[in-house]
């Protein structure tokens, strides 16, 4: 990468909000996509120059990005930019940058984008979020948005491991409830909660969350097929779905 490119502020005012790709120059695939304006392409690529220490042993933030990075620079190459739309305000740009993160599978993006309720679904889908019935709390309950996770894991798995969360609080909660895009798709119990690192998520893999540090993941079981009955396939209530809230972290009638 040419550690001189970079956007004057002639340039940079007239571009405004861009959103661009990161691609890896090893096989063409595009890793990561981000959105910004002046230079933030050119000083989120250049991220890519930290030590070979930080990227294995992960960031917080964004972990596989930093491997992905490092073995680009590793293998004497420098990480591919392009810009993929320019001239926007903020708000266009999250809306282009949500949609490419979903037209690129695979990513190391760790947030969907805004409004990732919206994104990619098929009409039987949209249909069955649209008119579902609005659900009710009747018990103490923890939300957890699964988007993320529920295509790659179980969906016990998926809304169990591992999340920054108060365990002392979440233990206060009569059943977790997994939520797709505002929908309900699952209730468990969670019988105890336990530091990330405990031997029962030995299973589950440290690049898929980073340090574990802080984070905590529950035990437990299906909920009863009453309480299932009560909130499955029914769409969470509007208060609990703030607009851009990057929290997957709900708390409900607590």
């Amino acid at each position: 990468m040419n550690p001189k490119l970079k956007f004057s502020e002639k340039v940079s005012e007239r571009i405004g909000y861009y959103v661009y790709r990161l691609i890896d120059p090893r096989n063409g695939t595009t890793f990561y996509v981000g959105r910004g304006r002046g230079n933030r392409v050119f000083e989120h690529a250049a991220g890519a120059y930290v030590s070979e220490d930080d990227a294995v042993q992960g960031n917080e933030n964004d972990p596989l990005k930093l491997k992905t990075i490092w073995a680009i620079r590793k293998a004497g190459l420098d990480v591919v930019h392009l810009i993929h739309r320019h001239g926007m305000d903020g708000s266009s740009a999250a809306e282009v940058e949500s949609a490419l993160i979903d037209a690129y599978p695979g990513l190391t993006n760790l947030v969907k984008g805004q409004d990732a309720d919206r994104g990619v679904m098929h009409a039987q889908q949209i249909i069955a979020e649209y008119d579902a019935p609005t659900a009710e709390p009747h018990h103490k309950l923890l939300v957890i948005n699964v988007n993320r996770t529920s295509d790659t894991e179980s969906l016990y798995d998926a809304v169990r491991y591992a999340w920054k969360i108060d365990p002392k609080k979440a233990a206060e909660a009569d059943y977790v409830l997994a939520v797709i895009r505002g929908l309900i798709a699952g209730a468990f119990k969670a019988d105890k909660w336990l530091p990330a690192d405990a031997v029962e998520f030995a299973h589950f893999s440290r690049d898929s969350f980073g340090p574990r540090e802080g984070r905590y993941g529950f035990v437990g079981r299906d909920a009863p097929i009453e309480v299932k009955a009560l909130y499955e396939q029914k769409r969470l209530p509007d208060e609990l779905r703030k607009k851009g809230a990057a929290n997957p972290i709900r708390y409900w009638n607590i």
